[in-house]
């Protein structure tokens, strides 16, 4: 299996609307992978150096995101190539995993 990771941000916008909907919707609309997670980081910054933090001060909606999914690797592949217009260069890192499948 292969484990991927989408870095971006809560402004970002796709094609037709929220840039993480549009991800959401290839991985499982189109390409059905195993599992996806998105994780929203209360804290974070990019290549530009700008930090953008959750405080009450400032209501951004300018927060990391973190998309995170697996499955076969022909299978991340057909979806990273679907996936790449629409994601930053840079932006995606991946890695061989196990997956454990408890005995019964």
């Amino acid at each position: 299996m292969l484990l991927v990771r989408l870095y971006l941000s809560e402004a970002d916008h796709g094609r037709k609307h929220n840039l993480m909907d549009e991800i959401m919707e290839v991985l499982h609309d189109q390409h059905r992978v195993h599992g996806v997670t998105v994780f929203r980081g209360i804290a974070g910054f990019g290549a530009k150096g700008v930090v953008h933090s959750a405080d009450l001060l400032r209501l951004t909606a300018r927060l990391p995101l973190v998309v995170e999914f697996f499955d076969e690797p022909e299978t991340v592949q057909t979806a990273l190539t679907a996936l790449e217009p629409l994601i930053p260069s840079g932006h995606v890192v991946s890695w061989p995993v196990k997956v454990r499948v408890a005995a019964n």
